[in-house]
């Protein structure tokens, strides 16, 4: 019966050993391909998510110019 113990726990241990190595191979792929692949995208097409260059300006809030579109096409966005 301790043979059998022991192998139940030697395997048990590998199993755990074994899906860590493969869940974390899994997730570098998807993070490689999913927001490396994203960021080579946006950087060749210029695209820029968070502005954060440096500015010589007393405040970095953002304007929002909204004269562009009538306000009755503001209500009801969703």
């Amino acid at each position: 019966m301790n043979i059998i113990k022991g192998i139940k726990k030697g395997m048990k241990y590998f199993g755990v050993v074994v899906s860590s190595i493969i869940n974390s191979v899994l997730l570098l792929f998807i993070y490689l391909f999913g927001v490396g692949l994203t960021a080579l995208i946006a950087k060749i097409s210029g695209k820029n998510f968070l502005e954060i260059k440096i500015l010589n300006r007393s405040s970095y809030w953002s304007n929002l110019d909204l004269t562009k579109k009538p306000i009755k096409e503001y209500y009801n966005q969703f």
